[in-house]
């Protein structure tokens, strides 16, 4: 597997993103290895915060959120899923199967060794997420899920879906700046959409970011949707707090925070919200309103 490390000068000055830089090495199913970027703010001791971005951004999403957060007296670990952010990117499209996403990031948090985790994932950070949740749900004590799904091909997909998963794979310029920019409701500056353009320095590094959409099982014979079968009988029996807090304003994930109200044992009369005013990466949108809703909850459930 040849391997892709972009260059620490690409992240200088960024804006909002004073954090210092963590890394560990998991075996990259190749015999080999790749380095994975995280975030690890607060104290040892404090309660941990796992937050997991999606496609195709990195741990810069939570930059607003991550002070709120620790500030309420939390540790925050943000990590960058392979192929996104300061963490390496294998340079084949064929490296990356949802199922070894899976593995790294399982591989990664054993290392960091926390438990007693507060998961808040969203877009991908959901799929690769709540498949560590039913890993090892005992790690867990709570989760709260945006604009995220755990797919298994069974259901229908939207047409927003679909058009995104086709642009991502065709697209002769992907500009990643310019996709989160889309996905947002409020104005993106040219400050920002640079920062997450930062981790590509030309197009060969972007073959996990192009792919990851394709990845997502939308046929019931889909490579991952048994394990992801497998994974809903578990989630469905999680009974610890399980919170949505979806934006209003996302069409591709729209109605998705109802699937988890149902099914997930945990979601049983707790304080779900909808976040006005945010579109798919309500992190960017309504950072500071999405960590108070952390924060509330976590406190809430601990009270």
């Amino acid at each position: 597997m040849k391997i892709l490390r972009t260059p620490d000068d690409r992240f200088s000055n960024l804006s909002e993103y004073p954090f210092e830089p963590n890394y560990l090495e998991v075996p990259d199913s190749e015999d080999g290895w790749l380095r994975i970027h995280y975030v690890d703010v607060g104290p040892n001791t404090a309660e941990p915060v796992l937050m997991m971005h999606g496609e195709p951004t990195w741990s810069y999403l939570y930059r607003k959120m991550i002070p709120i957060v620790t500030e309420a007296g939390f540790r925050v670990i943000a990590p960058d899923l392979v192929g996104f952010g300061k963490s390496d990117k294998p340079s084949k499209r064929s490296d990356y199967t949802y199922e070894r996403h899976v593995s790294w990031m399982q591989a990664w948090l054993e290392q960091v060794g926390i438990d007693k985790i507060n998961l808040v994932c969203q877009d991908w950070g959901g799929l690769i997420g709540l498949r560590l949740l039913v890993n090892d749900p005992d790690r867990f004590q709570c989760a709260i899920v945006a604009n995220t799904g755990l797919p298994t091909g069974d259901d229908p997909i939207s047409d927003a879906f679909l058009n995104w998963r086709k642009f991502s794979l065709e697209v002769e310029d992907f500009d990643v700046g310019s996709i989160v920019a889309m996905g947002c409701k409020k104005e993106v500056l040219d400050n920002v959409a640079a920062a997450y353009n930062a981790p590509f320095p030309d197009d060969s590094y972007k073959e996990g970011a192009r792919v990851l959409p394709s990845l997502v099982p939308i046929k019931p014979d889909n490579p991952t949707s048994d394990a992801n079968r497998k994974a809903w009988e578990v989630l469905s029996n999680f009974n610890k707090p399980f919170l949505t807090a979806f934006s209003d304003g996302d069409p591709i994930t729209g109605g998705g925070d109802h699937v988890f109200q149902k099914r997930v044992s945990g979601a049983k009369d707790q304080p779900h919200t909808t976040i006005e005013g945010g579109g798919h990466f309500l992190q960017e949108d309504c950072g500071e309103e999405f960590a108070g809703v952390i924060v509330n909850f976590i406190n809430q459930k601990a009270g």
